[in-house]
This record gives C-alpha cells, structure tokens and sequence, in this order.
C-alpha cells in the first residue's frame, strides 16, 4: 500500500515563510518523480513544483519561481516545498504526489500522477 503523508502546513502572515513535508511510504521513492499541487477552494488543481527521482532536477509554475524551493531525501523517503514570501494567493490546501513508474519528466497534470496524499492546508493572511 502506498501512502503519502504532508505535514507542516498552517497560518502564516503575507511575507512569511512555511515548510511541508511529505513522507512517502510502500513504493520505491527514488525511482518516482515527485510534485507538489495546490488546490484553492473552487478552483482546480494547480501544479506548484515537481523534483525528477534521477537527478533531483527541479520545475517550479511560474507562480512560484523564485520563492518556493523543492527537494527530496531518498534515503528517508521524503520531499520538501519551501515557501517564502508567501502571499494571500497561495493560500490553498497543497498535496504532495507520486508519478508513474518509468514516466517522463517533468509532468505538469494532476492526472499525470499515480498517488496522491491528503493535502496539508496553507493559509496566508493579508
């Protein structure tokens, strides 16, 4: 069973800095490219930053470029979403998700994805 786990989300002044964590369990984690998504209320799924599971290349939306940050720890199966400067805006619930085995990279659609957690809530405050 795969599971996906976030944690570290919460509620955070515009400016601010949060840090997510998503800890993967039942799948070979450095084999699988990795993505954060972020969801507003009403809205769809918006891809946020992907890491490649070869090389920890990095593709940030162009939302994020500059503020966000995406790495991963294979030996303990995890992967980060540092945000920085946070704005009003970003307030959403963010999940982490798995790609498919053997995908290409990087993919860009929820439903290019093979697992997804729960999502973590991100508030930012005006």
């Amino acid at each position: 069973q795969v599971d996906l786990v976030e944690s570290g989300g919460g509620l955070v002044q515009a400016g601010g800095s949060l840090r997510l964590s998503c800890a993967a369990s039942g799948l070979t984690f450095s084999r699988r490219h990795m993505a954060w998504f972020r969801q507003a209320p009403g809205k769809e799924h918006e891809f946020v930053a992907t890491i490649s599971g070869s090389d920890s290349s990095t593709y940030f939306a162009e939302s994020v470029k500059g503020r966000f940050t995406i790495s991963r720890d294979n030996a303990k199966n995890t992967m980060t979403l540092q945000m920085n400067n946070l704005k009003p805006e970003d307030t959403a619930v963010y999940s982490c998700a798995a790609g498919k085995y053997g995908s290409g990279w990087p993919k860009l659609r929820w439903r290019e994805y093979a697992y997804w957690g729960q999502g973590a809530q991100v508030t930012v405050s005006s």
